[in-house]
């Protein structure tokens, strides 16, 4: 028996809506669904307009303050147009925190810094989609 597919990723956040904006208005993630868990935690299932996979942001004060160690968690997008999607997020207030970078196969990728310390790799593929710095 195998897994089948990848559903989603759970980020923690001590501020949902800072994040909440994040991942919608600079991202572009469409909000799928808002819960809340028996245990009292507020769960947005956050996904790309193509479709895929899911990005969950946990909202639990209960259990203390969320401290993302640097450099130890990353999830990675695809965009058709990485200048203009560098300038879009640096308009909102997110400048690339690291690149942009090219591969020695074209593929061009650069990072955003999430709030609460997450890290967003933003892939343009050359050509082939589903090529990846990481």
């Amino acid at each position: 028996m195998r897994v089948s597919r990848w559903l989603h990723t759970r980020f923690r956040v001590n501020d949902l809506e800072p994040s909440l904006r994040f991942y919608t208005k600079v991202l572009g993630l469409k909000e799928i669904s808002r819960s809340t868990s028996p245990r009292g935690s507020t769960l947005v299932f956050l996904q790309p307009t193509g479709g895929g996979e899911m990005l969950e942001l946990c909202h639990f004060p209960a259990s203390g303050p969320v401290q993302v160690p640097p450099d130890l968690v990353h999830i990675a997008l695809e965009v058709d147009d990485l200048d203009a999607f560098g300038k879009h997020a640096a308009s909102l207030g997110y400048p690339w925190s690291d690149g942009p970078t090219r591969t020695e196969r074209g593929t061009r990728f650069a990072f955003l810094d999430a709030p609460e310390g997450y890290e967003v790799e933003i892939i343009e593929s050359a050509g082939k989609s589903g090529n990846h710095s990481s």
